[in-house]
């Protein structure tokens, strides 16, 4: 799987949203659905981070996780197994865009940046683009669809940034962008897709899927109580959450790039 981030360094010259021009307004229809799906998760209750704990069956075999994110930007996700351990971590907070990963090996390095300009958050639709956090995300209306036999509303979120290139400004579109398929019956997310590429080759595209099952709802939150992670329809990642904790204060440190 390819590496996913490095810092915000070269890659692009992004400008602030004033020095240029207006952002594109997003579509209505996907900002409503969105906020209905947002309300319907949180309860109305503003979640600042979640911490998903459970066990994980990964390329290193069957062991537990733990899935962190605080606020829209910070994520980190730890594996372990009998044959070692797996670190992420994904921190877009600042105007920049890196992240970091620890291989069961003990390696380390550090993503590089068109991998990480899509949501940090991937595990929990409450801390994702979906939410409508980050004045930046641009929202558009697919359509009506089927997905894997549920009936959806398809809706894409992608960060708009200025830049005075007009192939900038396509590419960091193109590299953020997340869709987003929401149960009709109940507004809940049954998937998100988004795009990694391979570290050297942004332009080629690694179609990343996660869907989530049994929501429960716990002290007012709906929780999806399992999650899967697929990269080109091969299962990567199977969590089934075992415990929970939203608000609880996760620090800062938790999720800093070394």
């Amino acid at each position: 799987m390819a590496r996913l981030c490095l810092s915000v360094a070269v890659l692009f010259s992004i400008l602030p949203l004033s020095f240029g021009q207006s952002q594109p307004p997003s579509d209505p229809q996907a900002i409503t659905l969105a906020s209905q799906s947002i309300a319907l998760i949180t309860g109305g209750t503003p979640i600042t981070d979640v911490t998903l704990t459970g066990t994980a069956t990964w390329i290193s075999g069957i062991g537990t996780g733990t899935l962190m994110a605080r606020g829209i930007s910070e994520s980190r996700v730890n594996l372990t197994s009998s044959s070692g351990n797996r670190t992420e971590i994904r921190n877009n907070s600042g105007g920049s865009f890196q992240g970091q990963w620890v291989d069961p090996d003990g390696s380390t390095g550090l993503y590089v940046m068109h991998n990480c300009m899509v949501d940090p958050v991937w595990f929990f639709p409450a801390l994702s683009s979906l939410s409508d956090a980050d004045r930046n995300t641009v929202f558009s209306y697919v359509g009506a669809e089927s997905h894997s036999g549920v009936a959806v509303q398809h809706i894409r979120t992608y960060h708009y940034s200025y830049s005075k290139s007009a192939a900038t400004m396509a590419l960091t579109q193109q590299l953020s962008t997340v869709d987003f398929y929401l149960d009709t019956a109940t507004s809940l997310p049954v998937a998100i897709q988004f795009n990694v590429h391979p570290d050297d080759d942004a332009s080629t595209a690694i179609p990343i899927e996660v869907d989530f099952y049994g929501y429960q709802m716990i002290n007012g939150i709906q929780i999806p109580m399992h999650v899967q992670q697929s990269v080109r329809n091969n299962l990567a990642l199977d969590f089934v959450v075992t415990s929970e904790a939203v608000n609880s204060g996760l620090p800062e440190g938790y999720f800093t790039i070394q």
